[in-house]
């Protein structure tokens, strides 16, 4: 682990050009903030993931797979939904969600290959 003495420059030297070019290009994160934390939520995030492995599945099915009732999945799904993460549609008397692009699923699968890349070389 590292001390904070070694995680801290020795000298304060701000490089001017350095800072200004990149709050010139830092867009408005607002967007990403909440895509992260809708993701943060264990829940959430595992029914994301559950929908990178299926690309549907009804409000009883994830109900099923996070072990809670159909209004606690409904309620996460909604919260998915709401934020642009999943998407929605009935079929008959059942409701079906997916997530809402390709976009979502690459930073779901994305994340479960960083957060596993350390388990193999921990297995050696």
């Amino acid at each position: 682990m590292m001390t904070i003495k070694e995680d801290i420059c020795e000298v304060k030297s701000v490089h001017e050009d350095v800072v200004q070019r990149v709050q010139g290009m830092l867009p408005n994160l607002g967007g990403m903030v909440q895509i992260f934390k809708a993701l943060a939520d264990d829940t959430r995030l595992k029914i994301a993931y559950s929908l990178t492995l299926e690309e549907e599945m009804c409000v009883c099915d994830v109900a099923a797979v996070i072990n809670s009732s159909d209004a606690t999945a409904s309620h996460h799904l909604r919260y998915l939904r709401e934020h642009s993460l999943a998407k929605s549609k009935r079929k008959g008397r059942m409701v079906y969600y997916s997530l809402a692009d390709n976009h979502i699923h690459q930073l779901v699968k994305i994340a479960y290959d960083h957060a596993t890349e350390g388990d193999d070389i921990d297995n050696d």
